[in-house]
């Protein structure tokens, strides 16, 4: 899922900037490695597919927990190959959410089936089970849940409902690639799962990339066919596919930044437990509400998003703006009240949670590489956004550790 960072306005120059994020200092300490590679690649002249992909295939597949993984273009492309390989007909229906970035509705429309937007969990953002079974109809053929934001959605109701439905689930792991439900990893927990490459992703490219991850070898075939125009070899086409081949430059430069992710992950949990005690300084909790991290769950944090009701959201994005700090709204519209889906018949109030959380919620810094006092700033300047004296009334929190993680075995093990 390729999305466009926002352009901060009515800067106020006296205050030092934070970004919303930083890909500078994640990229610094890694130059030189990722130079090297791509230098490699540059002396091959093998820009297309070939060993370096089928490496970077085989490693991300042994960090998501799958038998097999598909590169392609990008995360859009991973949910198009994946629908396209359902066989999908004309009046099919694909249950999904509303509350994500446009490709996830989009992919489905492109591979000629129904989206069929329901609603949300107020609490973790993500597909309401009871909502997907109500939605259940003899014409349904999958479930695409979406990991939004880095923590999984609620698999076993899922899963129970596709076992006994004879449906197919593709997980929209674009922001996930480490998320974990019950032990599992994102990627491993339906039919198919999606991720993307995408710069600002925890797992970011030099460009647009994506992946498909499976546990079955005869999809992982198709898929392999189905991302080179459906052709086996010598130009013999079995069936009309796609252009979407992952770039041996992409994947030398992702290869370089895999054995970094759990640490960066670790580092954006911190983050997270940071901006916890700091709301909680500032006594700001009964006007804010903040991410939660349900039972199961390891949560990698793509994003940080708050919600600030009373219809306040808006004033303190403008403010956090006037001051430099980067914040963002993922995301303003749902899906089902988009003006390409109003065929759908969809009306404004249908989705209460879903619209509620497109009103309310607010992207904050979390990157890796921010810093205690850098997520001060931006608490401090919530602080005063809603009329408080932007003063402690607890004794100043003590940073984390480095890398102190919640809920995550793997990252607590790294120094």
């Amino acid at each position: 899922m390729s999305e466009i960072l926002p352009l901060c306005a009515d800067v106020d120059d006296t205050h030092e900037p934070v970004p919303f994020i930083d890909l500078v200092s994640q990229h610094a300490p890694i130059a030189d490695d990722v130079q090297q590679a791509v230098a490699r690649i540059f002396a091959e002249q093998r820009f297309v597919l070939g060993d370096e992909v089928a490496e970077f295939e085989f490693e991300a597949a042994a960090f998501c927990d799958s038998r097999e993984a598909i590169g392609c273009a990008s995360g859009t492309d991973a949910l198009l190959l994946s629908l396209m390989a359902l066989d999908l007909q004309p009046g099919d229906e694909v249950i999904t959410s509303p509350y994500t970035f446009f490709a996830t509705g989009s992919s489905i429309y492109r591979a000629g089936a129904t989206p069929v937007f329901v609603d949300i969990q107020p609490e973790s953002f993500n597909l309401d089970p009871q909502a997907v079974e109500a939605a259940l109809t003899p014409r349904t053929r999958a479930i695409l849940p979406v990991h939004l934001y880095g923590q999984c959605a609620e698999m076993e109701p899922i899963w129970r409902l596709a076992v006994r439905n004879g449906l197919s689930i593709i997980e929209d792991a674009a922001q996930a690639i480490g998320a974990e439900y019950h032990g599992r990893r994102a990627g491993v927990l339906g039919t198919l799962g999606c991720f993307s490459f995408f710069p600002t992703k925890n797992l970011g490219g030099a460009g647009d990339g994506g992946l498909i991850t499976t546990d079955d070898a005869e999809m992982s075939a198709r898929l392999r066919r189905l991302r080179v125009h459906g052709d086996v070899g010598n130009y013999q086409h079995l069936e009309v596919g796609l252009n979407s081949r992952l770039d041996a430059l992409q994947a030398a430069v992702l290869r370089v930044k895999l054995p970094h992710l759990d640490s960066w992950t670790a580092a954006r949990q911190r983050n997270a437990e940071q901006y916890q005690s700091l709301f909680t300084d500032y006594d700001l909790l009964d006007a804010i509400e903040l991410p939660a991290t349900l039972p199961g769950r390891r949560h990698v944090y793509n994003q940080y998003c708050i919600r600030i009701g009373d219809g306040r959201r808006d004033e303190v994005k403008q403010f956090l703006q006037q001051r430099k700090i980067g914040c963002a709204i993922y995301y303003p519209l749902p899906l089902h009240l988009q003006p390409c889906f109003e065929y759908l018949g969809y009306d404004a109030g249908a989705l209460p949670e879903a619209e509620r959380a497109a009103s309310e919620t607010l992207a904050l810094p979390i990157f890796a590489e921010l810093t205690f006092e850098q997520q001060e700033r931006v608490v401090q300047a919530i602080s005063l956004a809603l009329g408080r004296d932007g003063k402690k009334s607890s004794p100043a929190s003590i940073p984390a550790p480095k890398y102190l993680s919640i809920g995550s075995k793997e990252a607590s093990e790294i120094g």
